[in-house]
């Protein structure tokens, strides 16, 4: 069943409190990936505020290669940005900008969604959502961006998992009534993140960033030895303050580590 169009217009309408992007909505049924299409129309000269809107993805990614399994049900979005000349080595600021606006935005509905870093929604400590970033480069400079972001709505969900129907279950009042009203405050949320990061700056977006992120005060395991989570850097490292003293320093050595290079895992359901 094909998102609705107008319905999906009339709540932007009503909602925006700023036309930061002009959003220009395609709305199909079964895709290989939002964000392949979104770069094809990109190429013919779609500009940013192009929104590719799909109910089944046969070919959906997650990050670094990872398969995102996309069945119908689930909301799949893509939308092109304009990266205003961000330089490539800060690209990940773009998908912590995206992480940050979609959670505040439904955490303004009542979800009480946050962010496993770097760049997951959770729900319960379950995954709701992922967000994957890609830009075109030219000359260590981001040319064209596109935002694809894949959230849990009625589509069926692994046991770290979660979607929106089963966790609105059994709740008086449905906070996200339909998949037009979780398009819309994705949207939103995109545009939120990406205007505060363009007209704020990284430091206040890092700060909003943080406090929403669920793994601060986190123990993890590297290399056989224990960190505590402390942060995370402007251009998505981990910072981690490890508990084994560095004699040559002085003090406890601190690593970063780049997204990708470990996994912060989720907790298995037992529902």
């Amino acid at each position: 069943m094909l998102l609705d169009r107008q319905k999906l217009q009339t709540i932007l309408g009503k909602e925006r409190k700023s036309a930061y992007l002009p959003f220009s909505l395609h709305i199909l049924e079964t895709v290989s990936s939002t964000n392949h299409i979104l770069w094809d129309l990109i190429d013919q000269g779609a500009e940013p505020g192009c929104v590719v809107i799909a109910t089944q993805q046969t070919a959906g990614k997650g990050q670094w290669g990872h398969q995102w399994i996309s069945s119908t049900g689930g909301l799949y979005l893509s939308l092109a940005i304009d990266p205003q000349q961000l330089p490539a080595k800060d690209s990940y600021q773009l998908t912590l900008a995206s992480a940050w606006g979609v959670t505040q935005q439904l955490r303004n509905c009542g979800i009480n969604l946050a962010i496993k870093w770097p760049n997951d929604l959770v729900l319960e400590q379950r995954k709701l959502g992922g967000i994957l970033t890609e830009t075109k480069i030219h000359q260590g400079i981001i040319t064209k961006a596109l935002i694809g972001i894949g959230v849990n709505w009625k589509n069926p969900v692994p046991k770290t998992g979660i979607n929106l129907e089963m966790w609105q279950a059994g709740k008086q009042q449905l906070l996200i009534p339909s998949l037009e009203v979780l398009a819309a405050q994705v949207l939103l949320g995109i545009e939120s993140g990406i205007q505060c990061l363009f007209q704020e700056g990284v430091n206040i977006l890092m700060s909003h960033y943080m406090q929403l992120l669920t793994n601060i005060g986190e123990r993890i395991c590297v290399n056989n030895s224990i960190g505590t989570v402390v942060g995370v850097t402007h251009t998505g490292e981990l910072h981690i303050h490890m508990q084994t003293d560095d004699s040559r320093l002085g003090r406890k050595p601190e690593i970063y580590m780049q997204p990708g290079t470990i996994s912060l895992g989720y907790r298995q359901s037992s529902d």
